[in-house]
């Protein structure tokens, strides 16, 4: 596929997860529902690439690798936004993700060189405003106190270890790493950290056999692992962290349409605007970016 082609299947599908993410709440503490989900996502990666004879043998060396970037990536990253939410808004939380596309850019300079370029950081401060305003009700009663510096704080801490494990991701493209075998072990050693960390809090584990959890949490590792991550990974390799972390724009807005839908959200003229401006952002930052990123790590 082409990019634009794996830049939406990942938009469709992540904008769906924030809906089939209410489902998991409720007996099933965040944290666990994160372990559950990305140990059955790799389990059945693993399966797959058995089967079709992708070997998932790597060198400690390389295992190393895969620990900090599942770590980062399928662990700590999303064990950050869910104690940012309990302290401050999703909306908030979904602005402060959205910086992941400035962090992302300036990740790429630091460590592979790549340019930063104008249309770049005025793509991003479009992307970035453009998810301010759809959330703007949100964001209008945010109240200031330690209880919103502690989110503010995780969300941020969340979006860097997001950015590193793109970084990560780069680097393991440009050694040539097969994408499924290592998101594999990077789902399998997420599991195990976020485990770990809720393990560390003493957060009681427990199962929800609903029909309504269960089938939310298949769908979570299906498509909004497996198949996302692979599409997401791809689109990685072909244009770099920079554009692809735009995601982190066009996903709240798919969200925001299926809230309307199931939700009866009603729109306002700041939450257009917003979507305009997002949009625009996007397609001025994948508009003729280059299909390979640069080589290897400075």
């Amino acid at each position: 596929m082409n990019a634009p082609a794996l830049f939406a299947i990942c938009t469709a599908i992540w904008g769906s997860t924030w809906l089939a993410i209410t489902f998991q709440l409720g007996v099933v503490p965040p944290g666990v529902s994160v372990v559950y989900r990305f140990a059955l996502a790799s389990v059945l990666l693993g399966a797959l690439c058995m089967a079709t004879k992708r070997s998932l043998a790597f060198p400690p060396r390389t295992h190393a690798w895969l620990a900090a970037w599942g770590a980062t990536m399928f662990g700590l990253n999303y064990v950050a936004i869910y104690h940012a939410e309990a302290h401050v808004s999703s909306g908030l939380v979904a602005v402060l993700f959205a910086t992941i596309v400035f962090m992302s850019a300036f990740g790429m300079r630091l460590f592979f060189g790549t340019p930063l370029t104008v249309r770049m950081l005025i793509a991003a401060t479009l992307g970035v405003c453009g998810v301010a305003l759809l959330f703007l009700p949100e964001l209008e009663s945010v109240r200031a106190g330690g209880q919103a510096a502690v989110g503010i704080a995780y969300a941020l801490a969340g979006t860097a270890l997001a950015t590193g494990g793109n970084l990560i991701a780069v680097r393991n493209h440009a050694r040539e790493l097969p994408v499924f075998p290592t998101t594999a072990w990077g789902m399998l050693y997420g599991a195990l950290v976020a485990a770990l960390v809720a393990i560390g809090q003493g957060v009681p584990w427990r199962f929800d056999a609903s029909t309504a959890y269960v089938a939310s949490l298949l769908y979570l590792a299906v498509f909004g692992s497996i198949v996302a991550f692979g599409a997401y990974l791809t689109l990685l390799k072909m244009v770099g962290a920079g554009p692809a972390s735009y995601l982190a724009v066009s996903t709240p807005v798919i969200a925001m349409l299926l809230t309307t839908l199931f939700e009866g959200y009603r729109w306002q003229w700041p939450a257009v605007l917003g979507v305009v401006l997002a949009v625009s952002g996007i397609v001025l930052a994948l508009r003729k970016v280059p299909t390979r990123t640069s080589g290897e790590p400075r």
